[in-house]
């Protein structure tokens, strides 16, 4: 029997008792309401194949390759394969590969035109110890914001990139590393839930518009510090089987980067955007 538990007061909702390859659109729906309302779901005891993972993640909306070639399924250009391929020829520890995702809260996407509406991971393999996943609800951070940020943030947008001011790029094709910035607005109306939410990651911001340089590099610095908001964190550890999805129109995580380098750590992984109008 489908049951629905929340894991915190403000972010994430740990589902069990389904298995998502029999789903009908009565059974998904809840599941759906779950993730909008809490902003991360886990399905747990889930036994898939690729295809299995792809067609339960089309429902979600439409899957579009990461930028990072690199890390693409040979076969399934769609799926992004996490945590595979991190030693060097030389037995050195790639970095880039275990630290993935774990330099600081993000968002994923916000590189984009269209940002990622959703991202969603699937465990093959954990560790024995560490390699969870964090999460904060960016309707809080905006909830707990000082209204004189709100007011100075209103209508003003955001230039990300995929490297954001430290130039980051090792994990992109260098004919993907000089892209123009995609600007956002830095408090975004949730296209379907309509409230409101601090749109923010600090590794790819590089200014808000319309403010000079030392003030933009301030507010910056300063959303960073409040962007976590209290009691809005959710910490996912791992199972064999999980189905993790999170909301990029609202969430933010970070990887813990902790566990023992010489365990594995795989997860499939999707990017989900919202369908086009008019676009099958």
């Amino acid at each position: 029997m489908l049951q629905i538990r929340p894991m915190g007061p403000y972010t994430g909702a740990e589902v069990t008792g389904v298995d998502v390859k029999k789903l009908d659109d009565d059974g998904f729906a809840p599941i759906y309401d779950a993730w909008l309302k809490y902003g991360v779901t886990v399905v747990r005891d889930q036994e898939l194949e690729i295809e299995d993972f792809l067609r339960y993640s089309r429902r979600y909306g439409v899957i579009v390759p990461h930028p990072s070639k690199s890390t693409r399924h040979p076969d399934y250009p769609e799926l992004t394969m996490l945590g595979i391929n991190k030693f060097n020829a030389d037995g050195t520890l790639k970095k880039e590969v275990y630290r993935r995702g774990a330099e600081g809260f993000h968002t994923d996407g916000a590189y984009d035109e269209v940002p990622f509406k959703a991202t969603k991971l699937y465990a093959l393999a954990i560790p024995s110890t560490g390699g969870d996943t964090h999460f904060s609800s960016m309707y809080q951070a905006y909830e707990v914001l000082p209204e004189r940020l709100k007011t100075l943030l209103d209508g003003r947008r955001g230039g990300f990139t995929y490297g954001g001011r430290t130039g980051q790029t090792a994990l992109l094709n260098p004919e993907d590393r000089n892209r123009p910035p995609a600007m956002h607005p830095i408090i975004r109306t949730h296209s379907e839930t309509k409230r409101k939410s601090l749109y923010f990651d600090p590794g790819k911001i590089l200014f808000i518009e319309g403010l000079e340089p030392q003030q933009s590099d301030d507010v910056i610095d300063e959303l960073t510090e409040r962007m976590i908001a209290p009691d809005a964190e959710y910490r996912h550890k791992w199972r064999v089987g999980d189905i993790v999805i999170w909301d990029n129109r609202c969430m933010v995580h970070k990887a813990a980067g902790d566990y023992p380098p010489e365990e594995d750590r795989i997860h499939w992984r999707v990017s989900i955007k919202e369908p086009v109008a008019g676009v099958v």
